[in-house]
C-alpha cells in the first residue's frame, strides 16, 4: 500500500477518535504527543543485495532517526523480516518488496525501495512490487532523509495507534474531571519520559503539587464547588506549560504532577514557583463567589538523567514527593526543591 494510503487511513482512525469538541481535540493530541516524544526510534533492517550501496547506506542513517540494523544477505534479511518485524525496512530487492507484501502479517512495515537508476521506469516498479517510498541510489541527503522522516512518522503513528487501541478498555488516558492525562497515563508514560531522557542524555524535571487544606474548601462549597476548583486548578497549571512539551497529570484527589522534559533543576524550580504564583492569584471562582486557593510543591530536577539507572522513575517520584511533604508542614503555599543527588 502506498504511504498516502497508510497516512490517510491513519487520519480517518484519529479523526473519528476525536470528533467530540475542540478541547477533547486539543487533549487527544496533546496525549498523543507525548507518546509519540517518548517512543523509542522505529526499528529498520537494511536488505541489500549489493554490500556496497548497504554500507553506504549504513553510514547516512542516523542513529536518532532509525534504529538500523542490517542483514548479511537477502536471504538472511527475510529470515530476520519473519522473526523480527522491524517497522522499516530499506532494501535494493524488488523481490524482498514482493515477499514482504505477499505475507499474512498483522502489520506490515514501511518499505523504502533503493533503484539503481533513478528514474520513472525503476521508481514505478518498486511502487507496483508494493514499496511505499522509492529512491535512487545516489539520492541526495536532504530527499533521503525526507524519506526517511516520512517513514519514520508513519512507524511512529502505527506504533502509537497499536498501543492506544490494545490498552484502549483498560487505560483512561485523560482524567474525566480536569481534562488532562491521568494517574493511569503518569504511570505509564513517565518512566517512558526518563528512559527517552536517559537515552540522549537530557535534563527532566518532576513537579508534585497539591491543593493546601482542600478538604475544607471541599467542605464549605460542597463537591461540585470543589469540583469546580479542581477544574480551574487544572487548567492554571496548564496554561503555565510549554505546549506540546510539559505535561500535567492528576494522580490523587487534589495531587497533580508535572512532568518537564528538557529541563534542569534550575528552570524547574522557575516554573515551580510561577505555578505556585499563578495558583495563588487571581483568587478562584465558584457560583460568583471568591475563593482563596493555594497549593505546595515538591521538586526533584535532574542536570542529566542517568542512563541503566534501574527504578529511576520511582526514585525520582519519591524525591519530589518527599520534598511536596515539606512544603506542607512548613507553611504551605511554597516549593521546596531538590537536585537529584544533591541538596535540596
Amino acid at each position: 500500500m502506498p504511504s498516502g494510503g497508510q497516512t490517510t487511513v491513519i487520519q480517518r482512525i484519529l479523526e473519528r477518535r476525536t470528533q467530540r469538541s475542540p478541547a477533547t481535540r486539543e487533549e487527544t493530541t496533546a496525549t498523543i504527543g507525548v507518546m509519540l516524544r517518548v517512543i523509542a526510534p522505529p526499528k529498520a533492517l537494511l536488505v541489500f543485495h549489493d554490500p556496497v550501496t548497504r554500507a553506504q547506506f549504513e553510514r547516512r542513517i542516523s542513529a536518532e532517526m532509525l534504529d538500523v540494523q542490517s542483514a548479511a544477505d537477502e536471504q538472511d534479511g527475510l529470515r530476520r523480516l519473519a522473526n523480527e518485524h522491524p517497522a522499516v525496512v530499506v532494501t535494493d530487492s524488488l523481490e524482498v518488496v514482493r515477499k514482504l507484501r505477499l505475507a499474512e502479517v498483522d502489520k506490515g512495515p514501511f518499505i523504502l525501495y533503493v533503484a539503481e537508476l533513478d528514474d520513472a521506469a525503476e521508481r514505478e516498479a518498486g511502487l507496483l512490487a508494493g514499496a511505499d517510498e522509492c529512491v535512487g541510489r545516489r539520492v541526495s541527503e536532504r530527499e533521503l532523509d525526507a524519506r526517511l522522516a516520512s517513514a519514520r512518522r508513519i512507524a511512529e503513528l502505527e506504533a502509537v495507534l497499536r498501543v492506544t487501541l490494545a490498552e484502549n478498555r483498560k487505560l483512561s488516558a485523560t482524567d474525566d474531571l480536569t481534562r488532562i492525562a491521568s494517574r493511569r497515563f503518569f504511570g505509564k508514560h513517565f518512566p517512558r519520559e526518563m528512559e527517552r531522557a536517559a537515552r540522549y542524555g537530557r535534563p527532566l524535571s518532576l513537579i508534585l503539587c497539591d491543593i493546601d487544606l482542600f478538604k475544607s474548601i471541599n467542605d464549605s462549597l460542597g463537591h461540585a464547588g470543589g469540583d469546580q476548583i479542581l477544574r480551574q486548578f487544572a487548567a492554571r497549571l496548564r496554561r503555565g506549560l510549554r505546549g506540546g512539551i510539559d505535561w500535567v497529570a492528576r494522580i490523587g484527589g487534589e495531587e497533580f504532577a508535572v512532568v518537564l522534559p528538557e529541563t534542569g533543576y534550575a528552570q524547574g524550580l522557575a516554573v515551580a514557583r510561577k505555578l505556585r504564583a499563578a495558583i495563588a492569584q487571581p483568587p478562584f471562582t465558584v457560583e460568583g463567589r471568591s475563593i482563596a486557593v493555594t497549593a505546595s510543591f515538591g521538586l526533584c530536577g535532574l542536570e542529566r538523567v542517568p542512563a541503566g539507572e534501574r527504578h529511576l522513575a520511582q526514585r525520582l517520584l519519591k524525591i519530589a514527593d518527599a520534598a511536596l511533604y515539606r512544603s506542607k508542614h512548613s507553611g504551605r503555599n511554597r516549593v521546596t526543591a531538590t537536585m537529584f543527588g544533591g541538596g535540596g
